[in-house]
Parts: C-alpha cells; structure tokens; sequence
C-alpha cells in the first residue's frame, strides 16, 4: 500500500465529485421543461386543427352573438351585483348571529350556513323557482330580485364566515381602547371593528364575488325572457343553433372571463396591500 505526501492511503480510484445544488436544480428545471415541451408536441400533432377552427372558433357564429354580448355582460354584472348586495346584507347578519352571547342566534346562524353551504347552488335556484312559489302561494315577480334571493342566500353563508374571521382579527386592544372611551359596545362594533373587519376581509370578499358571478350561469333554470338573457343563455342559444358548434360555449366563456380576470388582478392587489399594510 502506498501512501499520499499527507499518509493518508490512496485508493488508486479517482474521487467522485458531486454536484452541486445549484447544478441540481439547473438540470431538474431543464428536465421539467422538456417534458413540457414533448407534452405540448404530442398535443399540438394529435390535435385535428381543422374541425377545431370550425367548430370552436367558428368566426361566422361568433359575430352573430356580438349584437346580444354587451347585453347580455350588463344582465350578468346586474344579478351578480343584486345577488352580492343580498348576500353581503345578510352575510353580515349571520357573522354577526354567529358571534354573538345569545346562544339561540349562534345556533341559527351555525345551522343556516351548514345548511347553504352543504347544499348546491343549482337546487337552491330551482327551489326558487317552483317550490318556493308553491309553498309561499304566490310568486317573485322582479326576476332580478328572484336571481338575487337565490344566489343571495347561498353566498351569505360563505360571507359570514369569511366576515366572522375578519371580526375576530381585529385586534382586541382596539376594542378595549374604544370602550374606555365610552363608546357603548353597538358603537364600538360598528364604528371600530366591522371597518376594520370589511379592509381585512376586501381580499376575500373579491374572490366571493368572482364565484357569484360564475353561480349567475344557474339562473337560466328560473327563465329568461328576451330582455333578461345572460351569457350563459346566449352562448345555449348559440350552441342549439345549426352551425357554428361550440363557438358559441367558448364566446359566453370569453365574456366571463372579462369580468373575473380584472376582479382576480383587483383581488391580488389587495392581498399584497394589506399585507403590506400589516407588515408596516
């Protein structure tokens, strides 16, 4: 056996070198993008590139819905808008009922949003549509506040937690500091704590209103009339026609998209607020 300059024994094989965790993550990103690119390859050669253009974006079917589009995106933010006023109201009820010392208010509001959000949206609308005129013996005449009780009432049970949480970040010291200066406690929960709550909340409560207005495709169950159709009507409408395919599916789409993309940059600009507001 043979010995380096230093004595330590030399094993006659070269010393493996290992990679470094920079090298690492280099080859672990180039690997992941390759798989990419070959999935997108696959996609792109199995795909039939003609029937998609005809029967997906079909341009003759779509500017046959252009006419009815703008209406037919103001009657969507109409009942999302009418349905989020409702739900917003009585959300803060229940947030309210949820935390309150009575116990018989906490055991309402605990068995009204267990109910509305364990039951689907879709049987809530039809609901609203034929069991609750035959139960009441009499029917909702405005069809915007029928969409907006039906939605309304499903979207207050996910607001009023979403509210309550809000409520309990409010920091305790404040409420005291409010009480010791004389405000009663009705004062110091609607001047002090439910604003707070609401700026706490604002992110959230964005998102809410985004899943609103996709829940606004259900209310084509109640019927619409010629002035109250939705995107969701005409893009039907469109899809029973005799040409144009699904063009008319990926044109309701496109107008939803409008209105969640902004709300979505809307919401993520206020989480970083006010989590910068936090931080300072």
């Amino acid at each position: 056996m043979t010995a380096t300059s230093t004595g330590a024994p030399s094993s006659g094989a070269p010393a493996r070198t290992r990679m470094s965790p920079r090298r690492r993550a280099r080859l672990s990103r180039g690997i992941q993008y390759a798989i990419l690119l070959l999935a997108l390859l696959a996609l792109i050669l199995a795909t039939d590139w003609s029937r998609v253009g005809t029967s997906f974006f079909n341009a003759g079917a779509a500017s046959d819905m252009l006419p009815a589009f703008p209406r037919a995106v103001g009657n969507t933010l109409t009942y999302t808008l009418a349905a989020f006023a409702v739900g917003l109201s009585l959300g803060t009820v229940l947030a309210l009922m949820k935390l309150s010392s009575v116990r018989p208010y906490r055991w309402l509001a605990t068995i009204y949003i267990e109910f509305f959000r364990g039951v689907p949206a879709l049987l809530v609308v039809i609901s609203f549509g034929f069991a609750v005129p035959v139960a009441l013996g009499r029917t909702i005449d405005s069809f915007i506040l029928k969409a907006a009780l039906a939605l309304g009432m499903v979207s207050a049970a996910y607001i009023a937690e979403t509210l309550r949480a809000g409520i309990q970040a409010v920091p305790r010291g404040q409420v005291e500091a409010a009480r010791s200066l004389g405000m009663s406690q009705a004062r110091t929960l609607a001047t002090v704590v439910i604003p707070q709550a609401f700026r706490i909340v604002l992110p959230p409560m964005t998102n809410e209103f985004i899943l609103l207005t996709k829940d606004t495709s259900l209310i084509f169950l109640l019927g619409l009339t010629a002035a109250q159709f939705d995107l969701t009507y005409i893009g039907r409408d469109a899809l029973n026609s005799a040409h144009g395919g699904l063009t008319g599916l990926f044109v309701a789409g496109g107008g939803y998209l409008l209105i969640t993309i902004p709300l979505g940059l809307l919401a993520r600009w206020l989480e970083n607020r006010t989590g910068k507001a936090r931080r300072s």
